[in-house]
């Protein structure tokens, strides 16, 4: 028996933790197979067209300038076919895969879910990948893009302080770096993070890590490749900027107002709980969500489960708190 045993998969779940790796997982993920699970996900990331087929949205690719000395940034804006009557709540999307895998496509989905439900207006950000383009250059072209949301408001129709920033695992913790970037630059408002199953911490060193070594939906394993591509020789070291992994972050006070949620049986349970820990340490506003038996991004491949439905709604409730939303 292991020092650290796991926690237990919820019975529900099973299938569909075994659907996420053998679609998403199927390669390992090592230095040198990067490149092959980028094309990988290729042939698993419906095109846009196909994701809004049918449904009641507009959608355009515009690019926009990205950090001052860098390439521009590819975005796809997401609205409902209905515009709001007056300006319409926003969400910046910031896409998983450890910052070494994906496109902004991974997570247009929850966009047109959004834009239907609620009248949101979505922006999906083409951020820089790992490790051609080591960190914090993903979180810059994040901030970018919620700078150019702030200043193009009104041609985007929306609220310039009804603005949040959502992703899921690399996406959550990019998410993070966005808002402490927001903050510490004096930068865009926003009114909240949403940081799913987030990607926090390059030390890849805590006891949930080592639960889930070698198994499991994004195990160490993966977290160590994607570290050591993301942060390289200053990996584990004073040297790693919060905004690349923002659990170095010394100072969480004066942020946005977060919901954390995390699986209890997966790599991020760990440190998804002390951020929130610290958020609240500073008198801060975090809402945090420990679902027991979930795997990482368990919602999406376990959407009937009884423990997702109860995430869904959790999720739901919050941002309808934080955007001001009906329905």
């Amino acid at each position: 028996m292991t020092a650290h045993p796991p926690v237990p998969y919820d019975p529900e779940l099973v299938a569909g933790l075994a659907a996420f790796v053998d679609m998403v997982e199927i390669i390992p993920l090592r230095a040198d197979t990067i490149h092959a699970n980028r094309d990988h996900f290729a042939t698993i990331i419906p095109p846009m067209s196909a994701q809004a087929e049918g449904r009641a949205i507009t959608w355009e690719d515009r690019i926009i300038s990205g950090p001052a000395g860098a390439p521009d940034i590819e975005i796809t804006i997401v609205r409902p076919t209905t515009p709001a009557n007056g300006p319409a709540p926003a969400v910046l999307s910031i896409h998983g895969g450890g910052m070494v895998l994906g496109t902004r496509f991974f997570g247009t989905s929850e966009l047109i879910d959004l834009a239907e439900r609620y009248g949101v207006v979505g922006v999906a950000v083409e951020y820089r990948l790992a490790p051609e383009h080591p960190g914090p250059a993903q979180a810059e072209d994040c901030y970018a893009a919620l700078e150019w949301m702030a200043a193009h408001a009104e041609d985007l129709g929306i609220d310039p302080d009804r603005i949040i920033a959502s992703g899921m695992s690399a996406g959550g913790g990019l998410s993070a770096a966005v808002a402490l970037l927001a903050r510490d630059r004096g930068g865009p408002r926003l009114a909240g993070q949403l940081l799913g199953c987030p990607m926090l911490d390059d030390r890849n060193d805590t006891v949930s890590s080592r639960q889930y070594d070698g198994f499991g939906a994004w195990d160490r394993h993966n977290n160590h490749t994607a570290w050591e591509a993301i942060a390289g020789e200053d990996r584990g070291t004073d040297r790693v900027s919060p905004y690349t992994a923002p659990a170095r972050a010394v100072d969480l006070s004066g942020l946005a107002p977060a919901f954390i949620e995390v699986g209890a049986a997966e790599t991020f349970r760990d440190e998804a709980v002390d951020y929130a820990t610290r958020i609240w340490a500073t008198g801060g506003q975090a809402e945090l969500h420990v679902w027991a038996g979930g795997y990482h991004g368990f919602c999406g491949f376990s959407p009937d489960a009884e423990v997702s439905q109860a995430a869904d709604a959790a999720r739901a409730s919050w941002l309808r708190r934080t955007l001001h939303l009906e329905g």
